[in-house]
């Protein structure tokens, strides 16, 4: 143990990128290294990077600049070692290695080669490697919630995304495998397990032939956790099947993240997304229909090149109209090595940021009103965060996924990691306020 140096990991970017972090800290765990939290005492410094868009890379790239100013060793993994690795290698010199999106499973034999003096590139050109049930792994979540990856890669060309040149084509992991590591993680006290991968509605498609999505969720149901959330779930992928398997499931939750991106067919064409521009509104009120209980995010994406004040008029309609529980908005962010990154008519960041605010203003009294059902109302909470001063509680209601929703501030006693019904007092248009519920 004494000789092996002492690795700290910086994480940035999405939980898809979280969940190779925590593979990376149960492979070294599992090799004998010393992982620290504090930068400062280790050896090593492995920056598992985002390279989605440019604000991301811009994070990373600070983050590696003041590791490099400390003098620190550094190893780059993730998309933007995978995106950027030679430019990487050449200006940063305090970089011992790049490792790429799927070649962080050799991270212990990388640091064996770093350790005898070699400069390391490890990096697929097509990464086909994912991880399974048996692939250590340590959590970095709170103590009761676990992200669970089904699949990896992706095999749609969105003229907006470099994801596919980053993580390869889709690969999805066989139910048994998944249902075995989420019996793990039940094990092991989590009580909401969140499904993730680049289009999880498109599960299985790879392997089986055809999506798998509802077998998935119907053998989800037989494990001892009680929430199972998905996220990325096309709407042309919630197909009756799948809806039926979540009517069914009892401990899988009617929340639907659905990247929509737009609702103007001729920008969904521009997208490369065509399709989705003719199923938008009815598959919304499908579900609306089949599961009046479903909770509805989505993400758009405002300023893509050609965007006209009709189409923004036609996305603001469609938001109103439909009234999404959560919204994101995101604006064009032009990634290199994409086919929207050459368009035509690019529009000015001012125009973008304005158009964000516009939506996201108009999306603030829906969320409120929303938000405002769930007072008086006893609901169930996953407690996880104590003020040490003042006692009090944050959680989520299945309302809320962590990270991108809504919180619950709840008065009360508690124990971190469990769920507990919370009577709502009052709410704001971001979070719920309340009091627990005696038994």
């Amino acid at each position: 143990m004494g000789d092996k140096p002492t690795i700290a990991i910086s994480h940035l970017g999405c939980e898809k990128n979280r969940i190779d972090t925590e593979h990376i800290l149960g492979l070294l765990v599992e090799a004998g290294y010393s992982v620290d939290t504090n930068e400062d005492l280790a050896d090593y410094v492995i920056v598992n990077t985002c390279s989605f868009i440019q604000a991301a890379r811009e994070e990373s790239v600070r983050t590696l600049v003041e590791l490099a100013e400390a003098n620190k060793k550094v190893v780059i993994a993730g998309c933007m070692a995978q995106h950027f690795q030679e430019q990487l290698l050449e200006e940063l010199p305090e970089a011992v290695a790049v490792v790429g999106t799927g070649d962080y499973h050799k991270i212990v034999n990388v640091l064996e080669r770093v350790e005898k003096g070699e400069r390391v590139k490890q990096i697929s050109v097509d990464p086909t490697y994912i991880a399974d049930e048996n692939t250590p792994r340590y959590r970095t979540t709170t103590e009761g919630v676990a992200y669970l990856r089904v699949a990896e890669g992706c095999d749609y060309g969105c003229a907006f995304c470099i994801i596919p040149h980053l993580r390869g084509n889709q690969r999805s992991r066989t139910i048994e495998s998944i249902v075995g590591e989420a019996k793990q993680l039940g094990a092991q006290g989590v009580k909401e397990l969140i499904l993730i991968s680049q289009i999880t509605t498109n599960y299985g498609l790879d392997i089986y032939g055809q999506p798998k999505l509802a077998e998935l969720i119907r053998a989800l149901g037989e494990v001892d956790i009680p929430w199972v959330r998905m996220h990325y779930a096309y709407p042309t992928g919630i197909t009756p099947d799948v809806i039926k398997a979540i009517q069914e499931t009892t401990n899988f939750l009617p929340y639907l993240d659905l990247p929509l991106q737009h609702s103007h067919p001729e920008i969904l064409r521009a997208m490369n997304r065509p399709w989705q521009g003719r199923v938008n509104d009815g598959i919304i009120e499908r579900i609306k229909t089949a599961l009046p209980e479903a909770v509805l995010r989505t993400t758009f994406i405002v300023g893509f090149p050609g965007e006209t004040q009709e189409h923004f008029d036609h996305l603001l309609e469609f938001t109103e109209r439909h009234q999404f529980d959560h919204l994101g908005v995101f604006t064009f962010s032009p990634e290199e090595g994409t086919p929207a990154y050459n368009l035509p008519n690019q529009l000015p960041q001012e125009l973008m940021v304005e158009r964000r605010n516009q939506l996201m203003e108009m999306q603030q009294p829906i969320s409120l009103h929303k938000n405002c059902q769930q007072v008086g109302k006893i609901v169930d909470v996953l407690i996880e965060q104590e003020n040490p001063q003042t006692g009090d509680l944050i959680g989520r209601s299945d309302r809320f996924a962590p990270e991108v929703d809504g919180q619950v501030y709840v008065q009360g006693k508690a124990s971190l990691g469990t769920i507990v019904p919370v009577k709502i007092t009052t709410a704001d248009a971001y979070d719920l306020y309340g009091e627990v519920v005696m038994a």
